[in-house]
């Protein structure tokens, strides 16, 4: 066997961690393959058979011929004598193994590189996918090596990845010979090998560094419940102790800070607020929309939608940035959130008001009522299950009630007929 691939072996072996078995009879079966088409001749195919001897470091190449008297076909036949002197217990009509030349045995190696290499490869490829398919999902360490068609290209050690443009945070900078951290975003089987996909965009990445860099949660005793993420920019994570003498938050931020101002570093200056996680849904968005405090919340459990009232002086904090720090807030929750400041409600409130005292038999007082109990239209009104009314007004009778709802329908018909648009009949020429 030629040194080169022998070289290659051993390298193979010791660096990318492929059994020694593996790599003999990735070398064995490429070597026959070429034998084979070597040794064809006129048709007929020679019965070979590879051995890699071990104690002599090369590959052996036998050839079987039966055994006859008189060799009428020296391709594939050897006379009784020579075949005795092979093996002496060699007899008529035996398969016996001839061991061809060494220069022939070095001519088929030399055919057969390429494939070995490409075997070889292979056998490496597999190792690679069996050791990182159990590692999706995982933080990952490499070099940065070199930067492709915006593609950032990572070395872990054993293999390179790929941390492709869709997946690399905005603004960032990459520069080759720096040490990188992402997550293992995925890895695909291709006819080049594994193809391992990186991520420093997606949010689990950031639940990865504060596994990292929190022993409370890696243990299991702080737990993260939810997270949401603009990559680059800003970023909510929802926490839960499940050990009552232990404050998730206080164990994410660290002392002084130290913790999360560690991740910080790593996302580059992304700013990240730790909220605490609870089963109240009302209370939970209340602590997904800090830093802004919340004054009241009215929920609307069949929508899965939030009217969160704050003070005027909070609405900004509230909705954040183009609107930002809700939008994060509604993601984190799962909740459809609606902002609105005690003004707008008061004026809202106002409207409604005005607007049931039209109706008959509802005054200041009762218009309020409704309002507090959810009837802030007239449909509301026409089309509530009249005990409702009258239980929420205080209104004496159904008859009243129902006096009360047919001029809430009439009053909502002509509305209706106001908001229509009048059609011009067909074929009737506009007026000029």
């Amino acid at each position: 066997m030629s040194n080169e691939l022998i070289r290659v072996m051993d390298s193979v072996g010791k660096d990318k961690g492929i059994e020694k078995e593996e790599i003999i009879k990735a070398v064995e079966e490429a070597v026959l393959s070429a034998a084979q088409k070597l040794f064809r001749t006129d048709g007929i195919e020679k019965e070979l058979e590879v051995h890699f001897n071990e104690e002599e470091g090369e590959v052996e190449l036998f050839e079987f011929k039966t055994v006859v008297e008189n060799v009428a076909n020296p391709i594939i036949e050897i006379n009784f004598e020579q075949a005795t002197v092979l093996d002496p217990e060699a007899e008529i009509g035996d398969l016996i193994g001839v061991k061809i030349s060494p220069e022939f045995t070095r001519i088929a190696i030399q055919n057969a590189k390429q494939k070995v290499l490409q075997k070889l490869k292979e056998a490496e490829g597999k190792v690679i996918y069996e050791e990182f398919i159990s590692r999706k999902g995982e933080l990952v360490s490499g070099i940065i090596r070199r930067i492709e068609r915006k593609n950032v290209i990572i070395d872990l050690g054993r293999t390179e990845t790929i941390l492709p443009f869709e997946h690399q945070v905005p603004k960032e900078y990459y520069k080759p010979k720096e040490r990188m951290r992402a997550i293992l975003f995925d890895i695909k089987e291709t006819k080049r090998g594994p193809r391992l996909i990186l991520s420093r965009a997606h949010p689990s990445f950031v639940c990865e560094l504060f596994k990292a860099e929190v022993p409370e949660i890696s243990e299991g005793i702080v737990e993260i419940k939810a997270i949401s993420r603009e990559t680059g920019s800003r970023t909510k994570i929802a926490v839960a102790s499940n050990d009552t003498d232990v404050d998730a938050v206080g164990a994410c931020v660290g002392m002084r800070g130290a913790r999360v101002q560690n991740i910080i570093q790593e996302l580059r200056g992304e700013k990240i607020d730790i909220v605490p996680w609870t089963s109240d849904a009302a209370k939970f968005v209340c602590n997904a929309l800090s830093p802004a405090i919340v004054s009241k919340v009215i929920i609307d459990e069949i929508n899965k939608s939030m009217e969160v009232i704050v003070d005027d002086d909070q609405l900004s904090l509230a909705i954040g940035r183009k609107g930002q720090n809700v939008r994060l807030a509604s993601q984190l929750s799962e909740w459809k959130i609606d902002i609105k400041t005690e003004s707008q409600m008061k004026r809202e409130q106002q409207e409604v008001v005005a607007l049931l005292m039209t109706l008959p038999k509802i005054g200041e007082v009762t218009a309020n009522l409704l309002y507090n109990e959810g009837f802030q239209t007239l449909e509301d009104i026409a089309f509530c299950d009249t005990e409702t009314l009258i239980k929420t007004a205080g209104i004496k009778s159904e008859k009243e009630a129902a006096k009360i709802q047919t001029a809430a329908r009439i009053a909502l018909k002509d509305k209706l007929d106001k908001m229509s648009i009048p059609k011009r009949p067909i074929n009737q020429p506009e007026e000029t």
